[in-house]
């Protein structure tokens, strides 16, 4: 099992502090292939870090093909629509990038 640092924006990390956000999208660059089920993520924002076990990781061709497949509730919370979530999600990578794949990190308290 490996450990993994991963920066994030504060209000997506305010989520997974709170245990509303189980679930962490990235896009399969090389350094996020890397994480594997059982593996710690170590999430920071600013002067905070958060620590996570990832449990499942899942790869899709698009976003859209995720958010048929995971609930959009533990990606963004309980008051982000998956149409939200796509604005959100072309706000951080450009459309050209998705084709890097789409990864999903399932995420667990670790009792930090």
């Amino acid at each position: 099992m490996a450990e993994h640092t991963l920066n994030i924006r504060k209000t997506y990390f305010d989520l997974i502090a709170d245990g509303m956000k189980t679930i962490e999208v990235r896009l399969g660059y090389p350094k996020i292939r890397k994480i594997s089920a059982g593996d710690t993520l170590r999430i920071s924002c600013g002067d905070g870090t958060l620590t996570r076990r990832v449990t499942q990781v899942s790869e899709y061709e698009s976003f859209q093909a995720m958010l048929d497949g995971e609930g959009p509730a533990a990606i963004g919370g309980p008051d982000m629509t998956r149409d939200q979530l796509v604005a959100a999600f072309r706000d951080i990578y450009p459309p050209e990038k998705e084709t890097f794949g789409v990864l999903t990190l399932h995420l667990a308290q670790t009792g930090d």
